[in-house]
Formats: structure tokens, C-alpha cells, sequence
């Protein structure tokens, strides 16, 4: 055409750079520059504001926001057009603050009426940006516009709006208010109370849905699904997935969505022979995600032999697959595996992201392996991860592995410290027995306005009790009710009977474990017990071991303890009829194990194994250490 007689106009335009956009990145982004160079070669085609209208449009589809934020800005005559291409451009592609300028601007300037694509276009963006009051704004604009207050689209995406921004109420009030609901109403409402797990009026509206005859869609059943899952509602699932077999609705599912989110909903509900079935039946049109939902279904049940063979016969992987596997082989304390898996992930070229790396964090616990803790550590800050809970979790693991001065450095470097850093570092400080300065970072987050929950409370009580903080520990236990307005958990409790006890105020501990509005665990029983034998209440130890055996019975650490407390005020016949019980329950104490991490190699030693390679030079030195030691505690001094 360009080579003929005929020249193109600003129809052609129009009609090829939308081909152009939805042509593969690297053709349509070559073919439509092509076209806006021939554009500014043309005088006639520039001033034509439907053409640029067309190139702006075809920047944004492909995501050259730069390019189109050049082009509008250069723009000589807007018309709402132009306003509105941009606004939903940049708010596709991610942009909501350059999307609410737009707006703003667009506005300002009084000149030109919003429609209802306007509309339409920046509600999403307000609820991106929580914007509640700019929503209400434009609400109310939408309310003084005939036009506007009559069009369903903006009535949908009003409900979204305030359902979104945690307005349900006012959500379901602005549903009823429409006189002519289509089924993009009742899903967004139905979603709206399924997100807030609201179950009497979920169920209350898909009732009210089918009675006023509206069909459901994929949408819809796939809202019910997740909703059902949410609830471990396995008999409302199968029910579910019986519709929508019936409604040939499943069957209709190309991509896959509703598939793979009952595959997961069966997994989550613990249903994995269901789940297995239904995997199964898609094996001709399984895709990652599908792949992805059963690993992570397996995993969580613990079955990560069944997981690895499916991610092994995956064709296609994606991050999510190798992310799956690495932290499913961290929580089932599979350490080599996970971090097999990551070496195997980088050597095929994937990038690992935050949440590679947060499940690898946990490994480095596991391995007390300070050295590839280190390793992550350096990749986060080369990757600018500015992820606040990835930093907790790399104080944390700081921590457990015994670099305590790392962490609190870590902290200190932190600019903007949330409640789940805070409480990692106060958990460090609690672990190294360090109480003074766990409560020291909980007064400084006290000071900054972030309120406590139940687990930082937890980390500093068990700072205190660590640390032998009685006063202390007892002003921040009595906050809990007094302060923060809260009841205190069965750990906070067992914290403070515990921390008692450590003190010697053993009576004490035992009348408060008495008073207790909730009956006391073995957990705290235990703990009393063994604050008994620290400080040699024989007397005290029977009556609480009385208490704990009732409770629990198959627990050998009890039994060694009340042996030991018989032992030491010399009550022999208490330690054999201790001995006793272990040999009539067949009670067995696991072998004691440790491990420490030299150069870049584990060394693992268990109690009574003599299979180290380095054996001999280590009892060479441990030997004449031991001596040392006996020597000492012999001392008058000591």
C-alpha cells in the first residue's frame, strides 16, 4: 500500500496498530515503531489526535510505558479519549500513581466530562492504592451523572471497590441498589463475602442467585470452590465439582483455572485420593499450575517421594515448581534435598527470587550452616530485596545459628521495622539468654506505636525467663490483660510458671498454675517439675509429677527428672520405682545428638558413636579438657 498510488490514512492506522500490539513482543513492537516514524513523516497523520490515540494505545498494550508517557505528554489536543487510554494503559500495566495522576490532572482541568470508561478505568486504581475516599469521591460524581448511576459496568466495579477496601456492608448495600443485576454482580458480591469468609451470607446469596434463576458461570463456581476450600468443606467441594460436571461447565474449562482449583481445594481439605483422581483425569491438558497444585498438595501432607516424581516427569517447570519442592523438602527437615534442589535450580539458569530464598533460610537453620547463610545473605542485598518478613527470617536464622551480633546488625540497619522484625529480634536476644536487650527492643517498638501480638509477647517473656528477670517478666505478663487488652495464651502462662520457678519461687509458681482460669498442660507441669529438682523441692516434685504423669504418660524426660530429684535427697527407692515405670513402658530416651559447622563442612556426633574420622585427635584435646573441668569444680574457690 505505502509503494502504491494509494496513501494510507489515518483509518489504516487505526485499524493495523492494534494487529501490531497483539503480534509476538519483538514483530509488533519493530512493526509499530515503524509506523510512528512514518507518522511523523507525515504532517497530516500528526495532528490527527484519532492516529496518536492509536500509537499511545498500542505503547501501553505493550507495555512501553515510557515511550507512551513521552507521547501523551507531547500531545497537542486531548480529547477523552486520550485521557482515558492512558489512565487504563497505566493502570494495566501496573502504574496506579502515574494512572491517579492522569486522573487528577484530567479532572482538574473541568473541561472535558468523565464517562464511564474514565470511570471504569481508575476504580481499580483506588482500590489498588487502598483509596477508599477517592473511590466515595468518584462514587458520589457517578451518583450526580444519570448516564453514569444507570450503568451496570460501573455499578460492578463500584461493589469491588468497596468489598476490596474492606466495606462489605456498604458493598452489598450498593448491590441491592441495582435494579438490574447481570452475573458480574453476584460473583463480584459472592467473592466479596467469600474473601471475608462471611459463611451465612455467602451461602444466603448463591441461594438467592439460583432462585432468581441466574445460571452460574466458571467464575462463580470457581469462587465456591475456593470459598469451600477455605473451610476444609470437602462434602460442599465434591458438590461443587458434581455442578459444574453436570453444567458441562468443566468441561468448557480450556485453560484449566477451575480444574486446577478444585485439584487444589481437594489437596488443601486433605482429600489427596480425590486429588489424585482429578489429576489424573487431566492428564491431557495438565499444565504447570496443575503440576504445581499436586506437588503442593503432596508436601503438605508430608508425601514428598510422590511430589518428587511428579516434579521429576514435568515437561515445563516454572520458579513456583522449584520454590514447591525446595521449601517442601525444608519443612519435612529434609536439608540435603533442599539444598540439592537450589544448587540444581541455579545450574538451569533460574534466577531464585524472594521466596526461593526464604525457604532455603530455613536449610541454614537446620545445618546450623552459617557459612551458605552468609551465601543468602549476599545474594538478597546484590537482588535489592527490600522484603521486610525476608529480612526477619535472615535475622532469625542469624540467630539460630548462633551469630547473634550479626543479627542485631542486620536490625539495627533496617529502616522500616514492622512487627514480624521486631519480634525476630527479640526472639535472638530470648534464645542467647540475653533478657535485658530483648526487652530494650520491646519497649523501642512499643515506642513507635506498632502494637504486640501473642508471639512477641511470648519471645520477651521467654527473654526474661532466660535471663532470670522475675520483676520484669511479671510487669510485662500483667500488661497483657491491663495494656494491650488481651487474655494470655497457654505459652505466655507456661512462661511465667517457668520463670518462677528458675527464680526458686517454686511455691509461688504453683499457687499462680492453681489460679490459672484455664487448666494447666503438660508443657507447664514440666516445667514446674523440673524447676523442682534445680532447686531440690522433693516434696514439691512428687506432688507436681503426680499432676503431670495423669497428663502425660509416655514422655521419658518426666520420668528421668523425678529420678533424678529422688536421687539427689538420696530417695532411692523413689529412683527405682522410677526406673520401673520407664522399663514397664518401654520407655527409651533418643540419643543425644549435635553437629558444628567447620570451614564449609558438617560435623555431625551423636551420643556414645565413636565413628568420626578425627576421633583421635579430638578426644586428645577433649580428654585433658574434661580434667581441667573436675579439677576446677573440686577448687575451695569455686
Amino acid at each position: 500500500m505505502i509503494k502504491g498510488p494509494v496513501m494510507p490514512n489515518y483509518a489504516t492506522f487505526t485499524n493495523i496498530l492494534p494487529l501490531c500490539a497483539a503480534l509476538p513482543n519483538a514483530v509488533g513492537d519493530i512493526l509499530g515503531k515503524e509506523m510512528h516514524c512514518y507518522v511523523l513523516r507525515r504532517a497530516e497523520l500528526e495532528h490527527e489526535t484519532v492516529v496518536i490515540n492509536a500509537l499511545l494505545s498500542f505503547y501501553l498494550r505493550i507495555g512501553r510505558i515510557r515511550e507512551a508517557q513521552s507521547l501523551f505528554g507531547r500531545m497537542k489536543f486531548r480529547d477523552l479519549v486520550s485521557w482515558n487510554s492512558f489512565i487504563a494503559g497505566c493502570a494495566s500495566n501496573g502504574q496506579w500513581l502515574k494512572a491517579l495522576d492522569a486522573f487528577r490532572e484530567l479532572v482538574n482541568m473541568k473541561m472535558i466530562r468523565l464517562d464511564s470508561v474514565t470511570v471504569i478505568s481508575i476504580l481499580p486504581v483506588c482500590v489498588q492504592l487502598f483509596n477508599l475516599q477517592l473511590g466515595k469521591e468518584i462514587h458520589g460524581y457517578v451518583l450526580r451523572r444519570r448516564t453514569l448511576h444507570e450503568d451496570i459496568s460501573i455499578g460492578n466495579a463500584l461493589i469491588n471497590l468497596y468489598a476490596k477496601c474492606c466495606c462489605t456492608e456498604s458493598a452489598f448495600s450498593l448491590f441491592l441498589l441495582i435494579p438490574r443485576k447481570d452475573l458480574i454482580s453476584w460473583n463480584t458480591m459472592l467473592d466479596a463475602f467469600g474473601v471475608n469468609q462471611l459463611e451465612t451470607q455467602f451461602a444466603d446469596l448463591l441461594c438467592w442467585m439460583f432462585l432468581d434463576g441466574i445460571k452460574p458461570d466458571a467464575v462463580t463456581i470457581l469462587t465456591v470452590v475456593q470459598f469451600c476450600s477455605s473451610f476444609s468443606r470437602i462434602k460442599n467441594v465434591k458438590e461443587t465439582h458434581g455442578f459444574s460436571l453436570r453444567s458441562s461447565v468443566l468441561l468448557r474449562d480450556s485453560e484449566l483455572t477451575l480444574g486446577n482449583a478444585l485439584l487444589d481445594a481437594y489437596a488443601k481439605c486433605g482429600n489427596m485420593d480425590y486429588a489424585s483422581k482429578l489429576f489424573n483425569n487431566l492428564s491431557e491438558k495438565r499444565n504447570v499450575v496443575t503440576c504445581n497444585s499436586m506437588i503442593s498438595g503432596y508436601l503438605s501432607h508430608g508425601s514428598h517421594d510422590e511430589a518428587h516424581i511428579i516434579f521429576e516427569k514435568m515437561s515445563e517447570r516454572d520458579l513456583t515448581t522449584w520454590n514447591l519442592m525446595v521449601r517442601g523438602y525444608a519443612q519435612n527437615e529434609c536439608p540435603n534435598e533442599a539444598l540439592n534442589l537450589f544448587h540444581k535450580l541455579q545450574y538451569n539458569g533460574i534466577r531464585p527470587d524472594a521466596m526461593t530464598i526464604m525457604s532455603v533460610l530455613p536449610v541454614c537453620g537446620q545445618m546450623a550452616s552459617i557459612h551458605l547463610l552468609r551465601q543468602c545473605h549476599g545474594y538478597i542485598v546484590r537482588a535489592c530485596f527490600e522484603d521486610a518478613h525476608l529480612k526477619a527470617a535472615l535475622l532469625d536464622v542469624y540467630s539460630k545459628c548462633g551469630n547473634v551480633k550479626s543479627a542485631h546488625k542486620l536490625y539495627k540497619s533496617t529502616s522500616k521495622k514492622d512487627l514480624v522484625v521486631f519480634t525476630a529480634m527479640v526472639g535472638g536476644f530470648a534464645m542467647h539468654g540475653m533478657g535485658e536487650e530483648a526487652i530494650r527492643v520491646f519497649d523501642h517498638m512499643l515506642e513507635c506505636g506498632i502494637e504486640p501480638d501473642h508471639v512477641v509477647i511470648t519471645a520477651v517473656l521467654s527473654a526474661c525467663r532466660h535471663a532470670g528477670l522475675i520483676n520484669e517478666g511479671l510487669v510485662i505478663f500483667n500488661s497483657i490483660e491491663q495494656v494491650h487488652h488481651m487474655k494470655p495464651s497457654m505459652e505466655q502462662y507456661a512462661c511465667l510458671v517457668d520463670l518462677l520457678g528458675r527464680g526458686g519461687r517454686i511455691k509461688e509458681a504453683f499457687s499462680f498454675l492453681n489460679r490459672m482460669p484455664i487448666a494447666a498442660n503438660a508443657n507447664i507441669w514440666g516445667s514446674l517439675l523440673g524447676a523442682c529438682k534445680t532447686h531440690h523441692d522433693v516434696d514439691m516434685g512428687r506432688v507436681v509429677a503426680d499432676h503431670l504423669l495423669k497428663i502425660q504418660t509416655n514422655d521419658i524426660g518426666n520420668y528421668v527428672v523425678l529420678s533424678n530429684l529422688y536421687a539427689a535427697d538420696a530417695k532411692w527407692d523413689g529412683v527405682l520405682e522410677m526406673r520401673r515405670l520407664m522399663k514397664t513402658r518401654d520407655l527409651k530416651k533418643p540419643a543425644g545428638c549435635s553437629w558444628i559447622e567447620v570451614g564449609s563442612s558438617k560435623n555431625i556426633f551423636v551420643a556414645g558413636d565413636y565413628s568420626h574420622p578425627d576421633r583421635s585427635s579430638i578426644f586428645s584435646i577433649l580428654n585433658p579438657l574434661d580434667k581441667q573441668i573436675k579439677e576446677l569444680y573440686k577448687s575451695p574457690d569455686i
